[in-house]
């Protein structure tokens, strides 16, 4: 393999599997600043509905969204907004500075825009959300800590994601990888120069979440991205345990999209074996 697409090592020390801890989307901090309103709050509320990047969410960004702002500001993890990365339609992506002038990225949840049912197949059979109901709030704080959660279990396992940094209600601070003006490419949006060596470490990634007891469950070219010669996988919101009812047919279709997207760049690619080499044990590597 080339030096081109260099994977990341797993962390030493991680005792990898699917064991989970139930995830609390109970009223948390946010939800607190959002019912008090002080003074304080207030005249920030209202310098965000004022900015520019804003103006158009006033009626899908709820007080509590902007709480959940006002908390991540108020311990550090934001000092100051930049424009859009990306908008869709249930959340949208800012370029922001972060912790000691670092350029981070703030993916904010609307709850009122955010497809309820879409979220709920991935969420129901998840260990770590037995407890979710039908409020649609929960469903998507839930999601955004899932998210979170998965992005951590990921970098751990040796998984090249967006560091995760923090998450405070619908709103989740990660790295920014790449900036605004130089943005990281989707493998979509690229002539992949090496694409056997690419293959191998997208496969490779896969395999490392499928060991750390995670199927990525929407893997696509359009959820790999390339910056500054490494492979970057996103977009892990709605990866779901190996255990979830429907983690297989999630990987199989992972492993179609894969190969199908590899095979057109020219590389040796198959589902059926790529879905063999996922989901290969550890003892079967040592064969």
């Amino acid at each position: 393999m080339s030096d081109d697409f260099g994977m990341v090592e797993p962390q030493e020390g991680e005792a990898f599997g699917d064991e989970w801890e139930e995830i609390d989307v109970t009223d948390d901090a946010a939800d607190r600043i959002a019912r008090r309103r002080d003074r304080d709050f207030d005249e920030f509320r209202m310098r965000m509905k004022d900015a520019d990047q804003f103006k158009v969410e006033q009626s899908v960004f709820d007080d509590a969204t902007f709480a959940a702002i006002y908390k991540l500001v108020q311990d550090g993890y934001i000092s100051a907004f930049g424009g859009p990365i990306s908008t869709g339609k249930e959340a949208n992506v800012y370029e922001a500075l972060g912790a000691e002038e670092t350029d981070v990225a703030v993916k904010i949840y609307r709850i009122n825009a955010s497809d309820f049912r879409h979220m709920r197949d991935y969420l129901e059979g998840d260990p770590r959300f037995e407890s979710i109901g039908n409020d649609k709030g929960q469903v998507v704080r839930a999601w955004v800590r899932k998210e979170f959660a998965n992005l951590e279990r990921a970098q751990r396992a040796g998984v090249r994601v967006p560091k995760p940094i923090a998450v405070q209600r619908n709103v989740l601070v990660m790295e920014l990888v790449g900036l605004v003006e130089d943005r990281a490419r989707r493998l979509s949006e690229v002539n992949v120069e090496n694409p056997d060596t690419a293959y191998e470490v997208t496969r490779e990634y896969m395999r490392r979440l499928h060991r750390a007891g995670l199927v990525h469950g929407d893997l696509s070219e359009y959820n790999l991205i390339i910056h500054e010669g490494e492979l970057v996988v996103i977009d892990l919101g709605q990866a779901v345990t190996v255990h979830h009812p429907n983690a297989e047919e999630f990987l199989r279709r992972d492993c179609r999209n894969i190969a199908k997207f590899f095979q057109r760049q020219g590389a040796d690619a198959d589902p059926d074996s790529l879905y063999e080499f996922v989901t290969a044990d550890e003892e079967t590597d040592e064969e």
